[in-house]
């Protein structure tokens, strides 16, 4: 450990947080990526597919084969919008909902399984060093 850098332990722990999320969402049939848009439209609520993009962090095509996936799931529905005839909105189905709401609370357990190694004080300066580098600019 000791000839390991700060990045690659982080990396190191990343990697194991990831793995776990993969199985997780191995009983829902989505992909991380499809969980992470049922996320977005849960928390945001109907947004327009360039919208869902920008949260993403991913180009619209990308965002577009998303949806489709969640759509053929039933967990996502297309509808005009009522203001631009041309575009349309993206909205949870309730089945996306329920979805969307047991990985939530799926990641949250796990999250809390895998912290609990850490004594509660360090678990709270994890959690603030890590909110502090979230929003500090990059170099």
């Amino acid at each position: 450990m000791e000839d390991e850098s700060l990045a690659e332990l982080f990396w190191g722990v990343a990697r194991r947080l990831r793995h776990q999320s993969h199985e997780s969402l191995q009983p829902f049939g989505i992909t991380p990526g499809q969980a992470r848009a049922l996320g977005v439209l849960a928390k945001h609520g109907t947004m327009r597919p360039s919208g869902l993009s920008e949260h993403l962090l991913i180009a619209p095509r990308s965002a577009t084969e998303v949806v489709d996936g969640l759509q053929e799931r039933g967990m996502v529905e297309r509808l005009p919008d009522p203001n631009d005839r041309r575009a349309t909105l993206l909205r949870l189905t309730a089945s996306g909902a329920a979805t969307a709401e047991r990985i939530r609370a799926e990641r949250g357990a796990q999250g809390e399984r895998f912290f609990a190694a850490l004594p509660e004080r360090d678990r709270a300066e994890l959690a603030r060093i890590l909110a502090a580098l979230r929003v500090s600019p990059i170099t």
